[in-house]
C-alpha cells in the first residue's frame, strides 16, 4: 500500500487564564540525525553512484555525486583543519549557489566549522561592500571564500579582509589560494573533529535582511536544521518514498535555500540541479532552459518566480509537461501567490497529472531553520500558512479582535544571536518562546486545524498623533495591489502625525517616461499622477477611517538603494531606513498642499 502523500492536520489548543492560546501537533518528531554528516555518509555508502549536486556546463551540467562528494568533503576538511580553523574561526562564503560554494560548506561542517554564507550582491553591486565590511567586522572569519577570485578581487581587497585567508576555486590573484592548494588528506585527524561534531555544534551563522534595522548573525546549529528536516517527514511522508529531485536558484546566503531546500535534497538522498537564471524577466529564459533539462519533483519558489514560469507554460507545452511530469509539491513563500496564478497553476498540473500535486506554504523565519508553521495538508486556496510542525509549541498573543501575535518555541529555534547577547535576550520572553514580531488569525475560531493566516508585521504597525493604530501590513498590500504595475513598491507614513501617507517607488519604466520635477527626490507627470489619483480614491473615502484612509501621497524619483541599506539582500524594502533617508520628503508630504506634488488633498 503506498504512502500517503501528506498527513491531516492535527492540533491540540490550550486557552490560558491570560487569554494567550498554545498550539501544538498531535504528531511525534520522526528519528533525527545528529549532523548533516550523517546524511552524507549514509548515501555515499548506500547510493555512492547517485547525483547529489549539479550546474551548468556548457550545453549540459557538471555533476557531484555523493561517493565522490564526501570524498572531496574529508579531503577539503584536512585542508581547513591544516589551516587551524575550528569551531571559533568562521568560514566567510561571497560568492552564490555552485558545487564548489557547497563543498566547502560541508567541509567546514564535515569536522565543525561554522560558515557564513552572504549575499554576492554585497560584493559586486557598487557601494554595497558597506554592508560586507559590517558583516565581516562583526563574524571575524579566519577564512574568506569566493569562486572566482577576479570576479571578487575588490570585495577581497577590501581593509577589512586583511590577515585573512582568501581561497578561491579559480582565478586566483595576489594573496589567494586555491581549493586544489587547501585539499590535504589525513585521516586520523579528520575523523577525530568529525566525531566532535552533534546537535549543539554550531554550522552556520546566517545573516537576517536588516529589513529594520541592520543584519543580525543568527546562530545555526546542527540539531535546527536536521531536526527542522524530521519535522517535515513527519507532516509530508511522500519525501522519504523516493528522493526529491529540486532545480532551484534560491539563493543559499538565505534560510530558505540554503537550509530548507539543500538539506532537504541531502537528507532524502535526493539531487539539487542548481538553476542559475533568476525570476526576471532577462533571465527566467534560463530557468526555462533549465526545466527542459531536467524535470523536478518539488517546487520552491516566489510568487513572481511562479508568475513568470505560468506565463512561460502558457505558450510552451513542452515545458508544462517537463515542469509537472514528476512534480509532487509546489511551495511559493515570500508572500502571497495571487488566486489566478494558484488556478491556473493548478489547471496546468492537473492536464499533465489527473491527480493533481499540492500546493502550499508555511511560516518560518531565519530563527526557526526554518518550517515552524506548516500548511501540510491540501488547501482550497492562497493564505493559509498552517499548523505547528511535530514539536513546535506556537503561542498566540491577543493583539486586537482576533488577531494575534506569534511566538515559538521548539528544537528548531535559534538558541540566539551571534556576538549579541543583549539581542538575545530580548529576543525571548519569560517562557523561552521567540518573539517573532509577526500576527496571526485563525481561518477558523472554531476549528485550529483549518490553520493560522498571517496577519503582518507587528514592527510595521505605526500609531497616528490621535493614538489609533495603523496595521501597515494590510493596508500597504491593498494599496501596492492597487497600484500594480505603475509602482513596484510604496512606502506608508504617519507615524505620529494625524494621517497615513504614502511615498510610491513608480516601476522602471514609469520613472523614464517622467520629468524630474523641480523638488529634488520626486518626479512629474501628469498622467502618471492622474492614474495613481484614480487608484487611491477608494482609499481617500472619509468612511474608512482614519487607520485605512489615505489622504496624501508622493512619487519618488530614487529608486532605493542597497548601497544606503534601503533594500535588502532579498530586494525587500527596509522601511525604517528609507523614511530616514528621505526624512525631508516626508516632512514635505505633511506640508503646505502642493497640488503638483501631493496627489490627494489633505483631511
Amino acid at each position: 500500500m503506498a504512502r500517503p502523500k501528506y498527513r491531516t492536520q492535527k492540533v491540540s489548543r490550550q486557552n490560558r487564564a491570560d487569554g494567550s492560546i498554545l498550539l501544538r501537533s498531535e504528531y511525534a518528531l520522526s528519528p533525527t540525525a545528529n549532523s548533516t554528516n550523517d546524511w552524507l555518509e549514509q548515501w555515499a555508502h548506500s547510493r555512492p553512484d547517485a547525483v547529489f549536486l549539479a550546474e551548468r556546463s556548457g550545453a549540459g551540467w557538471r555533476e557531484l555525486r555523493y561517493g565522490a562528494a564526501l570524498e572531496q568533503v574529508r579531503s577539503l576538511a584536512g585542508g581547513l583543519l591544516a589551516r587551524g580553523l575550528t569551531a571559533k574561526t568562521p568560514i566567510l562564503i561571497l560568492s552564490g549557489n555552485g558545487i564548489d560554494h557547497a563543498l566547502v560548506t560541508l567541509a567546514a561542517h564535515y569536522v565543525g566549522i561554522p560558515t557564513v554564507p552572504v549575499a554576492e550582491q554585497y560584493s559586486l553591486i557598487p557601494g554595497a561592500d558597506s554592508q560586507l565590511s559590517y558583516i565581516t567586522d562583526l563574524i571575524d572569519p579566519a577564512l574568506v571564500f569566493a569562486v572566482d577570485g577576479q570576479t571578487f578581487a575588490k570585495s577581497l581587497a577590501l581593509d577589512v579582509m586583511e590577515g585573512r585567508d582568501l581561497v578561491v576555486a579559480q582565478s586566483p590573484g595576489p594573496g589567494m589560494t586555491t581549493l586544489d592548494e587547501l585539499s590535504r588528506s589525513d585521516v586520523m585527524e579528520v575523523t577525530t573533529a568529525r566525531n566532535t561534531v552533534g546537535p549543539d555544534t554550531i554550522a552556520k551563522i546566517l545573516m537576517t535582511s536588516g529589513s529594520t534595522s541592520d543584519p543580525k548573525g543568527v546562530i545555526t546549529t546542527q540539531g535546527m536544521m536536521c531536526t527542522n528536516q524530521a519535522q517535515y517527514i513527519g507532516a509530508l511522508p511522500f519525501l522519504d518514498s523516493h528522493p526529491p529531485c529540486l532545480v532551484d536558484w534560491l539563493p543559499w546566503n538565505h534560510v530558505f535555500g540554503g537550509s530548507n531546500n539543500f538539506n532537504q535534497v541531502l537528507c532524502h538522498g535526493g539531487s539539487l540541479y542548481i538553476d542559475d537564471g533568476k525570476p526576471i524577466p532577462a533571465l527566467i529564459g534560463r530557468t526555462v532552459e533549465n526545466l527542459l533539462l531536467k524535470s523536478p519533483t518539488v517546487a520552491y519558489n516566489v510568487p513572481v518566480g511562479f508568475g513568470l514560469l505560468r506565463t512561460e507554460m502558457q505558450n510552451n507545452d513542452a515545458l508544462k509537461q517537463a515542469y509537472f511530469r514528476h512534480m509532487d509539491m509546489l511551495f511559493y513563500a515570500g508572500a502571497p501567490l495571487p488566486p489566478d496564478i494558484w488556478s491556473d497553476l493548478d489547471d496546468m498540473a492537473r492536464s499533465v497529472r489527473p491527480d493533481g500535486i499540492m500546493m502550499t506554504t508555511c511560516w518560518g523565519m531565519t530563527e526557526t531553520a526554518p518550517a515552524c508553521i506548516f500548511q501540510h495538508q491540501p488547501a482550497a486556496s492562497v493564505g493559509l500558512v498552517g499548523v505547528p510542525l511535530p514539536e513546535v509549541t506556537a503561542k498566540l498573543v491577543p493583539d486586537g479582535p482576533d488577531r494575534y501575535e506569534l511566538r515559538v518555541k521548539g528544537p528548531n529555534i535559534t538558541p540566539g544571536y551571534f556576538q549579541a547577547s543583549a539581542q538575545t535576550e530580548q529576543a525571548f520572553d519569560n517562557e523561552g518562546f521567540f518573539l517573532t514580531g509577526d500576527a496571526m488569525t485563525f481561518a477558523d475560531m472554531d476549528d485550529v486545524n483549518a490553520g493560522l493566516k498571517f496577519a503582518g508585521r507587528l514592527s510595521e504597525d505605526f500609531k497616528l498623533a490621535t493614538g489609533t493604530w495603523v496595521r501597515a501590513s494590510d493596508l500597504r498590500m491593498a494599496v501596492l495591489s492597487a497600484l500594480k504595475p505603475l509602482a513596484q513598491d510604496v512606502v506608508l507614513t504617519g507615524e505620529g502625525r494625524d494621517a497615513v501617507g504614502v511615498l510610491i517607488l513608480p516601476a522602471p519604466n514609469q520613472i523614464a517616461k517622467a520629468d524630474l520635477s523641480p523638488r529634488p527626490g520626486l518626479i512629474c507627470s501628469d498622467a502618471l499622477q492622474q492614474q495613481i489619483a484614480d487608484r487611491l480614491a477608494p482609499f481617500s473615502d472619509p468612511s474608512r477611517g482614519s487607520a485605512n484612509r489615505i489622504t496624501r501621497a508622493l512619487i519618488l524619483s530614487e529608486a532605493p538603494m542597497m548601497a544606503a541599506g534601503e533594500i535588502t539582500a532579498k530586494g525587500n524594502l527596509n522601511f525604517r531606513k528609507l523614511l530616514t533617508r528621505r526624512a525631508a520628503l516626508v516632512d514635505l508630504l505633511y506640508g503646505p498642499w502642493i497640488a503638483e506634488q501631493i496627489l490627494l488633498a489633505p483631511a
